[in-house]
This record gives C-alpha cells, sequence and structure tokens, in this order.
C-alpha cells in the first residue's frame, strides 16, 4: 500500500496531505485565504501566490507530523500542476519538485480538475465503473465520462462562466457576502426560488452549460434594465431598494435555476451512456440544493451516487495524493521538467 504526499496551491488554498493506498487519509492540512480577497469579491491571484509562498512549508510540515510520518517514509509527491493560476500552480510544483529532488522520491503531477474526481472516494471505498463524473467548482463545470480514475473523457462543459464563479457574481449582485457559493445558499434558505423567473440555458443537443446570461439576468431583475451606453450606463434600481426578503427570493430563484442546469444535463448524459456511477465534485457540490439533486438523479436512473464529503469538495491536497496512488499505480512518474499550466485541453 503506497503512502503518496499530495500538495495543492491551484487556487487561494495552500493544502497538502498524507493519503495511503488512495482513500485513507491520514492527514489533511488546509489552509484557506478567505480573509485576503474578501475585501475584492473575488480571488486576487497576485496576493494568492504570495500568501501560497509563506504558507506552503508549513503546511507540508504540519501535515507530515499530523500523519506521524517523516518525509522519507512516503512512496511518492504528487502535485497539482494543472489547471489553475500559474503563479499559485509554481509554489506547489516548486515545493514538490525541491522535495523530489532532494530526497529522490518520484514526482506525479496531477491534474486538479481530474482529482475532484477522485474526491468521493476518500475515506470510503473503491469505486465502480465506468463512470459518469460532475466537476461544479468555482473555476470549472464539465460533466466526464470515466472508464477509470486516470482515464476519461469531457462530454459537456461550460461556455462561459463556471458554476461557482456564477455563484460569486450572484452574491455581489445581491452583496450577499464572499464566498459567493455558500453566501447564496444561505440567503436562499429563506426565499422562494419561484419568485423571480430566471433562465436556464439549453444549448442545442449538446450537454454543454452557459451561466452568464442567468447572470445577467438576475442583474436586471434586481436592478432594472440598464440605460445609456459605456460608462454613462445607469439603472433604475439599486441593491438597496430591495427588501431583506426580496434578496433572499432572488438568491432562491438563482440557486434553482444552477442548479436545474446541471441536474438537467446529467439526466440527459445518462439517457445516452450507460454507466454504473454517478461521481460528483468540486467546491458547489458541497450545496445542499444541488446534492438533493444529484440524489433524485442517481435514484430515478437506479445508479450508485457517490459524492464527495464536504470536507472534500472544495480545493485540498487529499484528492491530490488519491489521485496521484492511481497514477503511481500506473506507473506515471514525471521529471524535474514538469510544467504547471493554467489552461489544458479537458
Amino acid at each position: 500500500m503506497a503512502l503518496i504526499l499530495g500538495i495543492e496551491s491551484s487556487c487561494d488554498e495552500t493544502a497538502a496531505a498524507v493519503v495511503r493506498d488512495g482513500c485513507e487519509v491520514l492527514s489533511n492540512v488546509v489552509a484557506t485565504q478567505h480573509e485576503l480577497h474578501e475585501r475584492y469579491s473575488g480571488v486576487v491571484p497576485e496576493i494568492a501566490s504570495r500568501a501560497h509562498l509563506e504558507r506552503i512549508l508549513p503546511v507540508i510540515k504540519d501535515c507530515l507530523d499530523e500523519a506521524s510520518i517523516r518525509l522519507d517514509d512516503v512512496d511518492a509527491i504528487a502535485v497539482g500542476h494543472e489547471p489553475g493560476l500559474i503563479g499559485s500552480l509554481l509554489v506547489g510544483l516548486g515545493a514538490a519538485k525541491a522535495l523530489a529532488w532532494s530526497t529522490g522520491l518520484p514526482l506525479i503531477g496531477v491534474n486538479h480538475v481530474w482529482a475532484h474526481l477522485w474526491s468521493p472516494c476518500l475515506e470510503k471505498h473503491s469505486i465502480e465503473f465506468p463512470a459518469l463524473g460532475l466537476v461544479a467548482s468555482g473555476g470549472h463545470t464539465a460533466i466526464y465520462l470515466l472508464e477509470s480514475p486516470t482515464r476519461m473523457q469531457v462530454i459537456g462543459s461550460t461556455i462561459d462562466d463556471a458554476i461557482g464563479e456564477a455563484f460569486d457574481k450572484a452574491a455581489t449582485i445581491l452583496e450577499a457576502g464572499y464566498p459567493g457559493g455558500p453566501a447564496i445558499e444561505a440567503l436562499a434558505t429563506v426565499g422562494d426560488p419561484e419568485a423571480m423567473k430566471l433562465p436556464v440555458a439549453r444549448l442545442g443537443e449538446t450537454l454543454d452549460f452557459s451561466f452568464s446570461g442567468l447572470k445577467t439576468a438576475l442583474l436586471y431583475g434586481v436592478r432594472g434594465r440598464p440605460e445609456g451606453r459605456g460608462r454613462n450606463v445607469t439603472y433604475p434600481r439599486s441593491i438597496s431598494d430591495l427588501q431583506q426578503s426580496q434578496r433572499a427570493d432572488a438568491a432562491a430563484s438563482f440557486q434553482k435555476a444552477a442548479v436545474t442546469a446541471i441536474v438537467r444535463n446529467l439526466r440527459r448524459a445518462l439517457e445516452r451512456h450507460e454507466v454504473r456511477t454517478l461521481l460528483a465534485g468540486g467546491g458547489v457540490t458541497a450545496n445542499t440544493s444541488l446534492r438533493r439533486g444529484l440524489v433524485e438523479v442517481a435514484t430515478a436512473h437506479s445508479i450508485e451516487l457517490r459524492l464527495a464529503e464536504p470536507a472534500y469538495c472544495v480545493d485540498n491536497a487529499a484528492m491530490i495524493a488519491g489521485l496521484g496512488d492511481a497514477l503511481h499505480a500506473d506507473g506515471i512518474r514525471h521529471g524535474m521538467d514538469l510544467a504547471a499550466a493554467a489552461r489544458v485541453a479537458h
């Protein structure tokens, strides 16, 4: 049974974890940066990379201490090297390369998005394939068809905003707080999801998503249609004109439309592909309404649903180590020329 050290720094979470045999999490340390980015209502790349530099080595040390092991006990070092914020990725990748070079341990590059599809396996039994996989996060929204943990193809993705990005923008429009996902969900709990009629985009017969129109419809619903052009654009209303109950209704209506888009495309995908399991990972899969919708989809199609535990929905290094274990078992190794990539083909 391999012992893998995972390192993750693709966005604004500095994380390290030790995982045994792909699923047994011995430690999972995450240093968040929410307090640094809250005033900007979004992640500022330069601030994120500087914070990673300060936190990466203490987080790795804490991870090893929590697992009660030494670096010499590890069988390989897995690191998320794509996709993500390039400055942030370089910090984690540099640390992983330094550790691998100094110890002679194998270095394994891991696709961050694919790792989200491993997260439902953490602290649970192995997954049955073939499977349909959903990644719903701040930077990514895609549906995958998986033959195995390391062999998959994308069959649907967003053509504009990721669903998590749309939640963040909705939270900005409604002045609900940051991070946007939890803020919108909290506000929506006391709102009427039928109060505001918002669009759910359908892009022909594809399984692709579009959330930019939904965001714009929410903006117009809250502030009215804009008048003028360029810098002279004005709106008939402001968010301060809405009562708290109206803001809650808008949040609930937005959440319903966003979840409906995900659930509808998953239903269509399951009508086209025969699978044994539905996997779901990424920060937005912590949303209660989405999780409920995924249960309904899996039940209707009589397949097993594997959801990541809430602690593993957000960016973390345990999922990097877990998928790293599968790659390690396949004999995958990378050299010191392993590069970081902000974007990659699915």
